[in-house]
């Protein structure tokens, strides 16, 4: 692409008048004109095929080419490993994640988190029918913890985008056996 607009700077002759963005912005008008001239006009249906020139061919080949070897070997993206005072912890090829944190000296906080496992059509408010938008759906895990033998309190909750949900909550000892199940009101 960097050859192409080279060769555009080349080929085109420009007034000593005009400004150096505006010299800039004419090339790049030129050049996606180059590219493709269909973008600068109106087809009446969609469904029309347009004729490529071999040169227009020649060019979109070649930024295909070059958006497929960007793709297969420029290097990857680092995952986040860090969210607020939270460490990430990604596991690749799994569907979920873990976000580990340590509040005050001995207090630990863990949330392991599924990718959307769920979802629920919403309702368009003034047709009675399900439209093409849904809400979708997370399950977390939320362990708090205090490093010194004490007991654990684990929170199975329910993620909505405009609300969290604690389904369950359980009291479990260090060995991660149940405690003693929670006998309180449904937090719903």
């Amino acid at each position: 692409m960097a050859r192409f607009i080279r060769t555009a700077q080349r080929t085109l002759c420009y007034s000593s008048s005009w400004s150096k963005a505006t010299h800039i912005h004419h090339l790049y008008l030129r050049s996606l004109y180059a590219i493709s001239p269909s973008l600068f006009q109106a087809r009446p249906y969609a469904s029309e095929s347009a004729t490529k020139s071999p040169f227009e061919a020649n060019i979109l080949r070649i930024l295909r080419t070059e958006i497929q070897y960007q793709s297969e070997y420029a290097p990857p993206h680092k995952p986040v490993t860090k969210f607020n005072s939270f460490t990430v912890e990604d596991r690749p090829g799994e569907q979920w994640i873990t976000m580990r944190r340590k509040f005050g000296d001995t207090e630990n906080i863990k949330i392991e988190a599924t990718m959307f496992d769920g979802c629920e059509p919403v309702p368009k408010p003034e047709v009675h029918i399900y439209g093409g938008d849904v809400r979708l759906h997370l399950s977390l895990l939320v362990d708090i913890s205090r490093g010194d033998g004490c007991n654990e309190l684990e929170f199975l909750c329910s993620s909505w985008p405009d609300s969290l949900e604690v389904q369950k909550v359980y009291i479990l000892r260090r060995n991660r056996m149940l405690a003693r199940p929670y006998m309180g009101p449904d937090f719903r």
